[in-house]
């Protein structure tokens, strides 16, 4: 079933769903990681890995960290914003926001399906809402979110801009440039989040090739660089809390946080080569029922 846009004018009302507790997240965080399987065996079809890994990071984001309203999220001036450069993970972006109120959550069903709004990778010419470019061409992101940035600036607005990337993908050269310019003028606002699990679909990042002295490169290029745990959803909070409520910004920031592939489902869990499968594999019908199990039902429900 196609999404009919007319669901959403941008005076719709509504009440953002925020989860105050850790333990709330975590719930939450339980059935996005639901939410990514479900979708992926019903599409036979998308990356399994990253998606679960990055559970906790768009959990915490969406319903706790991000100033967004979903209901009014053409109009630009009092939201934070947030661009997707490793756009493969998009399923994990996709439950979230429908579970915020972007869309409504039987659209997820329609992943990767023909005349969907929910592709494989984010698109953007049909102006889902949540979406505002379409990603997944590795090293594209942070320069969307400096030109976001700058925008927002001339237009005297101070949300913050966040940019979720890949570890694999900071090989690209696009990442140093964007990096480059945003110190170059100033970016404070750009809150940049790696997802720092050493994976890619070839292998090891350190082996196919080694980003490493990595937080030396952030800081050379004019960076704030923050270490946090993205599977410890009370450990990025904080670090993405702490980064916010700072007075004295004068930087960008960017914060390397160790995610596990495949986190939540043990099988799925994993590095390199033996469980490189996962980075871009779906679960089997048969898979999907045992990582369920094993997760368990939330009070939130599944689609």
């Amino acid at each position: 079933m196609a999404l009919d846009l007319k669901l959403y004018p941008s005076e719709k009302k509504g009440e953002l769903l925020q989860l105050a507790s850790i333990d709330d997240l975590k719930e939450m965080a339980r059935q996005v990681r639901r939410d990514v399987i479900r979708m992926l065996a019903m599409a036979n079809s998308g990356h399994t890995g990253g998606s679960l890994g990055m559970a906790d990071i768009f959990t915490s984001l969406y319903f706790r960290l991000l100033k967004h309203n979903p209901h009014k999220f053409w109009n630009n001036d009092d939201q934070d914003l947030l661009f997707l450069s490793n756009g493969h993970i998009a399923p994990v972006w996709y439950s979230v926001l429908a579970r915020s109120g972007y869309f409504p959550l039987s659209e997820l069903s329609s992943l990767r399906q023909l005349n969907s709004y929910l592709q494989g990778h984010p698109t953007s010419e049909l102006r889902l809402p949540g979406i505002r470019i379409a990603s997944g061409s590795l090293g594209q992101g942070l320069s969307a979110a400096v030109g976001a940035t700058l925008g927002s600036r001339l237009d005297g607005n101070n949300n913050d801009v966040f940019c979720l990337m890949g570890d694999g993908e900071c090989q690209e050269g696009q990442i140093w440039e964007a990096a480059m310019s945003a110190s170059h003028y100033g970016l404070d606002r750009i809150i940049g989040i790696v997802d720092y699990n050493n994976q890619q679909i070839d292998g090891e990042v350190t082996e196919v090739m080694n980003v490493e002295p990595f937080a030396d490169k952030w800081r050379a290029f004019g960076w704030e660089v923050f270490h946090c745990n993205g599977n410890d959803i009370e450990d990025f909070v904080s670090t993405i809390e702490n980064i916010k409520a700072s007075t004295n910004r004068s930087k960008p920031s960017v914060v390397l946080a160790e995610t596990l592939m495949g986190k939540g489902v043990p099988f799925f869990e994993g590095t390199m080569p033996d469980k490189s499968n996962w980075h871009g594999k779906p679960p089997s019908k048969d898979d999907a029922q045992k990582a369920l199990a094993i997760l368990g039902e939330t009070v939130f429900g599944d689609f």
